[in-house]
Parts: structure tokens; sequence; C-alpha cells
């Protein structure tokens, strides 16, 4: 299995596809790993060369307590691999982090596709009383280092979303959607501590010249459905898709919409 050494941290990747192919760099969601695009990776890999890793702190990744950069880690992996320019496909959290590379990396950047994400310095936005009775049960679990009803909490509220309810979805996609955010447990007493872009992208997605598509999925949280917004009236390259019947994971609910859409968008825009 393909690690990479970096400062503080073997990081696990993997890639699909020819090296000779555009270059993807798939970034998994908060409550997920690199497993999470395993539905696209197969058909973007027909005619693209698929990069996927775990961050730290999730899947088969180890790192110290030390601090470091999601950004640099992303492109150590590309550095590693020869790449010198990638389409950025990002989850949530891995959407974020997608974003700031755009931001402060431009030169490595040939597109961007974000699912459920918003920019980093995305002000804060009141949460429903759902949503916060919700994330109180998530802090105690917190207090309480029960890991594993932490993982299931957060498995829950996200990738079902607050107005669904577990016993009326697919109960493979609700297995599934457990499973990608349970093996992370392992990694609960690690403490690295990420660097934040500084100035954030909130203020400077404007400077994104890349195409741009900004996904969400129409049940998700209300705060990123806000950053949905914001992304897609602001970005000066951006296009927009709503996933019905959806929350946070549209790609692992609903594969077969997600890579229509994808693999679409990547034709039109010749990436």
């Amino acid at each position: 299995m393909p690690h990479l050494t970096v400062p503080g941290a073997s990081l696990y990747y993997e890639t699909d596809g020819h090296a000779s192919k555009p270059a993807l760099l798939l970034l998994h969601a908060g409550i997920a790993n690199l497993r999470m695009w395993d539905p696209q990776v197969p058909a973007l890999a027909a005619d693209h060369h698929v990069i996927r890793f775990d961050t730290r702190g999730f899947g088969q990744t180890s790192t110290d307590d030390v601090e470091f950069s999601n950004r640099a880690d992303a492109l150590a992996v590309l550095d590693h691999l020869g790449v010198a320019r990638a389409t950025l496909i990002g989850c949530s959290r891995g959407g974020g982090i997608a974003i700031d590379l755009a931001v402060e990396s431009p030169d490595r950047v040939a597109g961007l596709i974000v699912i459920g994400s918003g920019p980093s310095g995305f002000p804060d936005t009141e949460l429903t009383e759902v949503e916060d009775a919700r994330f109180d049960e998530i802090d105690r679990a917190f207090a309480a280092q029960d890991w594993h009803r932490l993982a299931r909490l957060e498995a829950a509220i996200w990738d079902f979303g607050p107005l669904r309810r577990e016993e009326d979805l697919d109960p493979e996609f609700v297995s599934t959607a457990y499973a990608l955010n349970r093996v992370n447990v392992i990694h609960a007493e690690e403490s690295p501590v990420s660097i934040p872009l500084e100035p954030p992208a909130f203020d400077r997605v404007v400077d994104i010249e890349v195409p741009t598509l900004v996904t969400v999925g129409e049940y998700d949280m209300s705060e990123v459905l806000a950053a949905y917004e914001y992304l897609v009236t602001t970005l000066p390259q951006a296009s927009g898709c709503v996933f019905r019947d959806t929350a946070h994971l549209p790609n692992v609910e609903r594969p077969a919409d997600v890579e229509r859409v994808l693999l679409g968008w990547l034709a039109e825009n010749t990436l």
C-alpha cells in the first residue's frame, strides 16, 4: 500500500488511470476517508489520472502531533507523482481544502469542483433548532470521549441530513455512511494542528480564475446551503448543481447522478 512520508506524517494515497491523462485530485469529507470516492473512480479513471489520499486524522494516514498544512500535504502528493496541475474535486472539508489550495497556489489548479463545501472564514450561520439539538448530542459525546458514539452521531446528522430519518433511507447507504466514518475512530487520540490559510478564502474566492462547479445536496445542513449560495454567486467562473434527495455525501448516496454531472462538466471544460 503506497505511503508518502512528509514532515510528521505518513500519507496513504492511491492512484488510478494513466499518468499521461489529465490529473484529478480527490479530497474526502471530514466524515469519511478516500474510500468515499470508490463509486466514481472507475469512470473518472477512464480518461484521467485519478489521485486521492487520506488527510491527517483519517483513514490509513498516520501523523505525529505537529503543526501541518493540508494544502502542503496535497501539494506533496502531487509533487511526488510528478503532477504540475490538477483539477481538484473536494467534498465538505475536502472542498474547503481545495478552495484554500486554489487561492494559495493557483498555478497548480486547472479546475475546481466542490460538493457541500464552504470557504475558510465563512461567517457563522445560525443553526435551526433541530441542528442545534443534534450538535448538543455531538458535544456531549465528545466531552465523554465516547469516540464510537461521536462517529455515529456525526455521520447521522451530516450524511442523512437534519430533516430525514435513517429508517426512510436505503439501508446500504446507511451502512456505508457509518462505515466511512467509523474507521477514523483510531485517530481520536491524535492531535496534529492544522495551519489555516491567512487571510482565509472567504474574501479571496473572487480571485479563483479557473472553471468551477459548485454542488450541494438539497437536504444538507443550513450552513452548507448558505455557503453554496455564496460560492455559486461569487466565484467568477462558477456553475451550480443541487443534487436532489440527498444530503452531505451525494456521491455515496446518489453515485450515478454525481458521476454523470462530474463527467459532463469535465468534458464541457476540457479538463
